[in-house]
This record gives C-alpha cells, sequence and structure tokens, in this order.
C-alpha cells in the first residue's frame, strides 16, 4: 500500500508540473509583447529613378523619406529598401504587436507613426527601426477589416493626421469616438486633448494653414468644425451657404493623404450641391467655384478638370480656364501630390501634368511584363513623384473575396514619374 501511494503521489505531482509548464508555455505565447527588430545595414542613399514601372507588390507601400517602402500587416508595421526594387524582400526593420491589432500608419519625414487597436501610438525612426516614443491615445473605434493589400491602413488611416503649425511645430492628430489628441511629433509629448460626443462627429482630415477639420452633428443640422491642431480650441465653426442638413466634407488640395489640406468640398449625401471651397488661412473658407465639380482636384490655388471632353486647369477662385489638353482624354484623377496630377487613361497610360501649366511630366502604360492593361484601378496613392494604384478585376465588386477581388497575387503597381 505505501508503494501505491507513493506511486499516486508521483503521478499526481508529474501531473501538476505538467499543467503548470502548459500554463507558463500559454502565458509565454499570448502575453502582451512587442519586438523591435532594428536594421541591421546602413541607411540607405536616395536613388534617382528614370520615369516607369518598378515594381509589382503584394501589399501596399508608404514611400517614407524617399528611400524606404514601409507595409503594414495584421500586427506589423516593416520596411525594406531600395525603394526602387523590382519585389518586396526581407525586411530592413520590423516591428510587432501582440494582441493588438494594426490600423493606421503615418509617415511624416523620417518618423513612421503606427496606431493599435489598443490605443497606442508608437513612433518608429525609419533610419533604424527603433523605437522613437510612445503614447496613449484615443481608442480608434471600430475600424473595417483591410483586405489584403492592406492599402486603407497605410494610405488612408482613419483618425490619424498631421499638421504643421505656423510656428513650425508638426503637430499629430489621433481621433476617435469620444476623444481626440494633439501630440508633438518630435517626442510624442500630449500637447492636449478633448472629449467629444461618440456618435455625432467625425474628423476628415487637417489644413495647410495647421488647423484639424471636423464635422459636427451633434446639434442641429451638421457645422464645420476647424479646431487649432497646436492647442485643440476650436477656432472656427462654419456652415456653407444653403448647405443641405446632411452634409459631406472631403478634403481636396492634400499635402499627403487627407493631412495639410488646401481646400474642401460639401455636398449632400447624394453628392448634390457639391462647392468647393479653399481654406488656407484661418478664418471661414473661402468660395471655390473652380473645385464645385466631384471630378476636380487641387494643387495649391488650381484646379484640374477632367468632367468635361477635354482635361482643363483652372482657377480655383474663380472657375476660369488657364490651360486645356485634349489629347489626353477619356481620363480620369488617379492620385495627387503637390506639384503634380497623375491622370490614367483608359489606355492604361499614366499621363502626369504639371497643374499650374498643364505640361507633361512624364507618361508611360502602367504594365510590367504580360499582365496587360485588363484591369480598373482601385486605391491609389502618390508621393515624391511615386505612385501605387492597386489592380482590380474588371468585374469585381465590394462583396467579392480577395482572390474575386484582385487582379492577381501581386495587384499593387509601383512607379515612379
Amino acid at each position: 500500500m505505501a508503494k501505491a501511494a507513493r506511486q499516486r503521489v508521483v503521478v499526481a505531482l508529474v501531473a501538476v508540473l505538467a499543467v503548470a509548464a502548459s500554463v507558463a508555455v500559454v502565458v509565454r505565447v499570448l502575453a502582451p509583447a512587442e519586438v523591435d527588430t532594428a536594421a541591421r545595414e546602413p541607411y540607405p542613399a536616395a536613388p534617382a529613378p528614370t520615369a516607369g514601372v518598378l515594381a509589382r507588390l503584394p501589399v501596399a507601400p508608404l514611400v517614407v523619406d524617399g528611400r524606404l517602402r514601409v507595409y503594414a500587416g495584421a500586427r506589423q508595421v516593416y520596411a525594406d529598401q531600395p525603394v526602387t526594387g523590382r519585389h518586396r524582400v526581407t525586411p530592413f526593420w520590423s516591428f510587432r504587436r501582440w494582441p493588438a491589432k494594426l490600423v493606421g500608419v503615418l509617415a511624416e519625414g523620417t518618423t513612421v507613426v503606427s496606431r493599435w487597436s489598443d490605443g497606442k501610438l508608437v513612433a518608429l525612426d525609419a533610419r533604424t527601426g527603433r523605437v522613437a516614443w510612445r503614447a496613449d491615445g484615443p481608442q480608434p473605434g471600430s475600424v473595417p477589416e483591410p483586405r489584403r493589400t492592406f492599402a486603407a491602413t497605410v494610405w488612408d488611416p482613419a483618425g490619424l493626421h498631421v499638421a504643421r503649425t505656423a510656428d513650425g511645430r508638426t503637430v499629430l492628430l489621433a481621433t476617435g469616438p469620444g476623444g481626440m489628441g494633439g501630440y508633438d511629433l518630435t517626442d510624442g509629448r500630449r500637447l492636449w486633448r478633448a472629449d467629444v460626443s461618440r456618435d455625432c462627429r467625425s474628423d476628415v482630415g487637417t489644413t495647410a494653414s495647421g488647423q484639424l477639420v471636423g464635422v459636427d452633428r451633434c446639434e442641429g443640422p451638421a457645422t464645420v468644425e476647424l479646431r487649432d491642431a497646436a492647442t485643440g480650441a476650436v477656432r472656427t465653426r462654419w456652415r456653407p451657404p444653403d448647405a443641405p442638413e446632411r452634409l459631406v466634407v472631403t478634403p481636396v488640395g492634400c499635402r499627403d493623404g487627407h493631412s495639410g489640406c488646401r481646400g474642401l468640398r460639401t455636398a449632400g449625401p447624394d453628392g448634390a450641391g457639391s462647392r468647393g471651397w479653399l481654406v488656407t488661412d484661418p478664418g471661414e473658407p473661402a468660395a471655390a467655384p473652380g473645385l464645385d465639380h466631384p471630378d476636380t482636384v487641387l494643387d495649391g490655388e488650381r484646379a484640374v478638370d477632367t468632367s468635361g471632353p477635354v482635361v482643363v486647369g483652372r482657377s480655383a477662385r474663380t472657375g476660369e480656364e488657364l490651360w486645356r489638353r485634349p489629347d489626353i482624354h477619356p481620363a480620369r484623377v488617379l492620385a495627387t501630390e503637390p506639384g503634380r496630377v497623375h491622370l490614367l487613361t483608359d489606355r492604361r497610360e499614366l499621363v502626369t501634368v504639371d497643374p499650374l501649366t498643364g505640361t507633361t511630366r512624364s507618361t508611360f502604360v502602367l504594365d510590367l511584363g504580360r499582365d496587360g492593361i485588363g484591369w480598373r484601378p482601385g486605391r491609389a496613392y502618390a508621393v515624391d513623384g511615386y505612385v501605387a494604384v492597386e489592380r482590380l478585376r474588371e468585374s469585381a465588386a465590394p462583396e467579392d473575396d480577395d482572390q474575386g477581388y484582385f487582379l492577381m497575387a501581386e495587384p499593387v503597381l509601383f512607379a515612379v514619374t
């Protein structure tokens, strides 16, 4: 009996140790964690590529400092180089978090800011991949599940913008349902915080004059709210004349994404009553008839209009025609950036024009190898002369899964103009 008892004790101890080991493994695997894999190679030099298609990529790139391509994953932000590489290669650096999910990425200079589902803001130094700072931001709220290219995450991060103030400071703005805040981009120091109503306001971008643009529907008809990026104080509340009760506000003429925008377009939910406005100075926006049509884009105070039988450059303030290009129509605006408007023709030619003069900066067919031109554009992005676009199947519908939605396994074309 004593021997049997000892055996039972040994078995019990083994079982307890096995359970403890299993718990330790589970805790180690599932516990919150960060993995920062820094760069092991020198920061690359900025290349000077010739115009043309550079690469076919499986995910959407964010060009940083003209030297790196930064990508998003479900729980990772990572970079490769050179920016002109034909393929995505082994990461130059990588940053992972668990169990939070990545919901947005924004780049300004050599700072890459990542926003996570738990509200954390983590800034990385693009030159090394090291964490530059961390901050607690507002909860981002519900973010739609990104498609496999993660284009929405890097090209249109929800509630994440930058603004340059009059004194030269660059401020990161993070907004979400119920809260918003401003952070000094250099060190992550929080400059201000505001609690706001959860379900009746939204933010659409920042202006070139350093203001956060929001739409407030909390009391009465929708009103445009211009908030100082450095202090969080509301400077202007404005409602366009004869505006519909439900107002849709779209930023135009933006330096990058929805940041540093020089204009707005207001309309009803169905697009009716579209009107353009310039917001380059503090105070109420000024009417800009040259931006009224939804098929117009803005660079400075020049509007490029593709709504008619020819491509036309106009004065945004007056609508006066300044130049016209009948030779590149029919065309649609694929993407814009300061000093460049990228037009896509029906033959899938990418024609980049100077918005001031209408002259062609470059032109080539958006094709690589034998992919062909039987596709339609999805999301697109442009910065520093680089252009990227998702290629969708011609019959793609929003409800399709990724295999039926995208043209191929590497649907993103990356080019330089």
